[in-house]
């Protein structure tokens, strides 16, 4: 397996070509990776915040040589609008993200590490699009995909992320927990070989044997009962409002399945909202992101913080040696 680095850089019209630039001028990147961007954006940024950073188109990432950025330029952004919902740069993050899911199945590269797209703005040109984590699953061909979160106290996993709170709701169901247990535990044990997985309810107080509600004792837990017969480390399910006390205050788990999106990430996000990285689960591939989003409102202004990028880069690399174990 190659040990290189794949970046994609996101909304050129948010931070990531900024961070992306910062990173690499201070230094903090384990390795000159193969950047999947345009750039003409990458240039803009660059002499705007007057970086200097050096800047080489290449034709493919086996070109990436040290000491510059090396950019798999695409060619597609002619103008740069910071902070602006642009069509043609939401066209351009899913193409860079293609490109390097297509590099990654190839073995031109070890791991992709993505940069924040904007929804909207992709959607101008691909109605139906979801987030990066679908997208990468429809090049890859899998759909049993999720996102693991990974800060410094906690990894956080998900039974559905992006859909609506009904949507969450009827999701809810047997086949796709133990789906998520599975892909957690694969996940989290590699990088904790003794973790304690606890498993949230999703009603309030785990559903009160029934009084607020019956996923618990109809899915959650006939769920867990599997999982732990296939000897996977999971318990639960746990009322939400004091699982995550338990797990970072009193140190009894170290990960947690979430039944949706808010139910992991506001947690998560307020423990280490810049150093928070994002893991897709259940890909043939190798994939972490930054923790947010493309922050339009300071786009353009160098003032966006490089944290979560450099921590998706080293984790990356982290699941290269590990995948070659």
């Amino acid at each position: 397996m190659s040990e290189l680095l794949g970046v994609t850089v996101g909304d050129a019209s948010g931070i990531g070509p900024e961070i992306l630039l910062k990173a690499f001028l201070e230094g903090r990147l384990p390795q000159a990776p193969a950047v999947f961007g345009d750039l003409s954006a990458l240039d803009y940024y660059n002499r705007t915040l007057a970086y200097n950073v050096p800047l080489r188109a290449i034709a493919a990432p086996a070109e990436v040589q040290p000491g510059a950025l090396n950019v798999v330029d695409h060619g597609i952004v002619k103008e740069v609008r910071p902070g602006v919902i642009d069509a043609t740069s939401g066209r351009a993050a899913r193409e860079y993200v293609i490109s390097a899911a297509k590099a990654a199945l190839a073995g031109e590269i070890g791991a992709m590490v993505t940069l924040p797209m904007n929804k909207e703005a992709t959607q101008l040109s691909d109605p139906g699009f979801v987030g990066h984590t679908e997208l990468i699953g429809q090049v890859c061909g899998v759909s049993d995909v999720t996102i693991m979160l990974v800060s410094d106290d906690l990894i956080v996993t998900h039974v559905s992320t992006h859909c609506s709170l009904s949507e969450a709701i009827a999701r809810t169901r047997q086949p796709r927990i133990r789906t998520i247990l599975s892909l957690t535990s694969s996940a989290v044990l590699k990088l904790i070989p003794n973790a304690r997985i606890a498993v949230a309810g999703l009603n309030p107080h785990a559903g009160e044997s029934g009084l607020f509600g019956r996923e618990e004792i109809e899915e959650i837990a006939p769920a867990v009962e599997w999982a732990q017969q296939q000897g996977m480390p999971v318990s639960g399910p746990y009322p939400p409002d004091t699982l995550f006390y338990m797990a970072v205050r009193r140190k009894r788990f170290d990960a947690i399945v979430c039944m949706y999106h808010d139910q992991g990430h506001i947690p998560l996000k307020l423990l280490d909202f810049e150093g928070g990285v994002n893991v897709a689960l259940g890909l043939p591939i190798i994939r972490t992101s930054v923790d947010h989003g493309t922050a339009f409102d300071i786009a353009g202004k160098g003032v966006a913080g490089a944290g979560s990028f450099e921590k998706a880069m080293q984790l990356a690399s982290k699941m290269i040696q590990h995948s070659k174990l």
